[in-house]
């Protein structure tokens, strides 16, 4: 029967896709939110560089352009939003230029939102974050099949905390590659 060699790259497939997901550490690739990660809740600068998030975007362009994959790997959203902030636009430019240069390399954008609202609600929320994030790059001229979205809601929060402070920092997209 021909059954067995799909019942094996099947249960490859899904292994690998739960190792995948069991990877994340949860936490943000690009450092706190507190006005030092250039990222558009503060006027800050990256941390340690002084670069402001309009310089951010750049020298994620930069690096794109240079075939690495771009620094600033987490954007952030507003509340109860899945709109992309224009501060980030560059940012996502960069990751656009870097995945267009590397047809090969695949990224798991992965959608977190605060802890308000019902789990069902955060989910949904979260995916339409993600898939805003693909809209925006497949337009860009990325390919589709470079993309895969995994929705967390609120169970990975990048801080802890009932403030709008760490809310915000938990309302993101992470670019995993």
């Amino acid at each position: 029967m021909q059954f067995k060699p799909y019942a094996k790259s099947l249960a490859v497939a899904l292994s690998l896709a739960f190792v995948a997901g069991c990877s994340s550490s949860g936490g943000t690739q690009d450092g706190a939110m507190d006005g030092t990660a250039g990222n558009g809740i503060g006027t800050g600068s990256m941390s340690g560089q002084g670069m402001t998030s309009g310089q951010q975007g750049g020298a994620g362009m930069q690096a794109g352009q240079q075939g690495r994959i771009p620094d600033v790997r987490t954007i952030y959203f507003d509340f109860d939003s899945d709109q992309i902030r224009s501060e980030f636009q560059s940012v996502l430019t960069a990751h656009a230029q870097y995945l267009r240069s590397n047809g090969n390399v695949t990224v798991v954008l992965e959608g977190h939102t605060d802890e308000r609202g019902t789990r069902e609600y955060n989910m949904a929320l979260s995916e339409r974050r993600a898939k805003a994030v693909e809209r925006f790059l497949t337009v860009q001229g990325v390919s589709p099949s470079q993309f895969e979205i995994v929705s967390y809601g609120e169970e990975r929060p990048a801080v802890r905390g009932n403030g709008e402070d760490a809310y915000a920092q938990n309302r993101r997209v992470v670019f995993s590659y």
